[in-house]
């Protein structure tokens, strides 16, 4: 999803008469988690510039079910692409990350200075230590070699290319599939998990990948300025949140859903509020510029559209 959109944009760049040439495989086309295969790739294409968008991701039930599969997978894709990428002469390269890097009792909004203050949420643990151990190779091979190995951290994702899965994807996409069903179907009542409490923030992938192009755009004095050698991610959400139950409410509203929603507590939370301080790239000069309602709107349109070719 992220790595589509900021394709996008690069090729929109590239109409505009920019001097880009993109190099892409799908996962079908190169297993990021093959050290073998990256490193033929690297040798072989030897790119000036590298973005890694891939990972493993999933909501609170993935995370809970594969948590072997999150750990290991994620981690080898950093370790893999990142020092392939040094060992095939990679000067500048961009990772994402994830606001689960952050501990689960930490002071709201989260800094990037919070990171490794704290106990992590248990629910995403595997996939937050491996997000982590990301963002410390690039700050290793930084400080080893001189390269220039940027890390940002968004927060929770939604839009055209999202994952609908109904058990494996994050709480968004998850809602839009089920009150669009429940709504196709005349379904009396959607249940959600947990108590609707939990505030969450969200950032649209199209903010995502103009921002992650903002960080890797700057010139290496004023990212430096507005980070640290060993606190070098930057915070990339919309500075604002959202309780689950609104967000359900937001949801049924954008589907046309009518009928009655209610909690199920017995499932779990996770952690009561994940807002991020983006504070640093406000600084910088870039701030989120679509609005919750209209992306939800927009996504659902993906949705359908989608479905359609689906079937």
């Amino acid at each position: 999803m992220v790595g589509g959109a900021i394709l996008r944009r690069l090729e929109a760049r590239k109409a505009a008469g920019e001097d880009l040439a993109m190099i892409t495989r799908t996962h079908a086309e190169l297993d990021l988690t093959s050290q073998a295969a990256v490193r033929d790739f690297m040798q072989a294409e030897k790119p000036d510039v590298v973005i890694l968008a891939a990972a493993k991701v999933g909501g609170i039930h993935a995370n809970n079910t594969y948590p072997a599969e999150f750990i290991y997978e994620n981690l080898m894709i950093e370790c893999n692409v990142i020092h392939q990428a040094f060992d095939a002469g990679v000067k500048r390269l961009l990772q994402l990350g994830s606001s689960c890097i952050y501990p689960k009792a930490v002071p709201q909004p989260m800094s990037e200075d919070a990171l490794l203050t704290g106990t992590l949420e248990p629910t995403n643990e595997p996939y937050a230590v491996a997000k982590i151990a990301g963002i410390k190779l690039c700050e290793s091979y930084n400080r080893q070699y001189g390269v220039d190995y940027r890390s940002v951290m968004p927060t929770n994702l939604y839009g055209p290319g999202d994952n609908f899965h109904p058990e494996n994807s994050h709480v968004l996409p998850a809602l839009i599939r089920r009150f669009h069903e429940a709504a196709q179907a005349g379904t009396p009542e959607v249940v959600i998990w947990g108590s609707g409490k939990p505030m969450r923030e969200f950032l649209h992938v199209d903010d995502m990948a103009e921002a992650s192009l903002f960080v890797l755009d700057l010139d290496k004095a004023t990212y430096e300025a507005n980070t640290e050698p060993m606190l070098s991610h930057i915070n990339v959400g919309t500075g604002s949140d959202i309780s689950i139950l609104d967000l359900a409410k937001l949801v049924a509203k954008v589907t046309g859903y009518t009928g009655k929603i209610s909690n199920d507590p017995s499932k779990p939370d996770g952690t009561m509020k994940k807002l991020m301080d983006v504070s640093r790239l406000a600084d910088m000069g870039w701030k989120a510029g679509v609005p919750l309602e209209r992306g939800v709107a927009e996504t659902y349109e993906w949705f359908l559209a989608a479905k359609d070719v689906r079937g």
